[in-house]
């Protein structure tokens, strides 16, 4: 019972349409309609300006920590909080509250990342930033922390069960 609440819970939390919201209070539009239609952050960022993108960017990373926290709180074991988590980016990508039409789960996904494995997450950030100023990608970007996060998950003695949990998540992303 417990399992199907820590999942549920973090479906509904993905499911917060958080760029949207900022859309129809910021411009009164639908920002799926606007820019490049995508239902994220940077496309908040430019739309509806910078200070509304980092707000969304961080709403986003804590739907996606606030899955893997509320499965821990809950007691799951490691496997339910993946699933949690995973649950919350399926949630951000298909939003019940928006007829399943949502973002590709980037920053959702980044706050699932940052909840189990902080250190390794933040060393590749610099990557991150570093494509994404030499590119202006932010899929590239995305792609490559996404790369080298499972090394790093290895470098710092991670378990491997949640290596194979990033190397599975990213490849869901890249299909997305």
């Amino acid at each position: 019972m417990l399992q199907a609440l820590a999942i549920i819970i973090g479906y509904l939390l993905g499911s917060l349409p958080t760029a949207y919201i900022a859309g129809r209070l910021t411009r009164g539009e639908d920002i799926r309609r606007l820019g490049g239609g995508n239902m994220g952050a940077l496309n908040a960022a430019r739309e509806a300006g910078p200070v509304v993108g980092l707000i969304v960017l961080l709403v986003d990373l804590a739907k996606g920590a606030g899955a893997i926290l509320a499965a821990r709180y809950l007691g799951m074991s490691l496997l339910w909080v993946y699933l949690a988590g995973f649950a919350s980016i399926v949630g951000h990508c298909w939003p019940l509250f928006l007829k399943f039409r949502g973002g590709k789960g980037a920053a959702t996904t980044l706050g699932v990342f940052l909840a189990l494995a902080p250190v390794p997450l933040a060393c590749c950030v610099p990557v991150l930033v570093a494509i994404v100023l030499l590119t202006s990608n932010i899929t590239l970007g995305m792609a490559g922390a996404l790369l080298l996060f499972p090394l790093l998950l290895w470098v710092f003695g991670q378990p491997y069960s949640t290596l194979i949990y990033a190397i599975l998540v990213a490849l869901f992303l890249f299909g997305r």
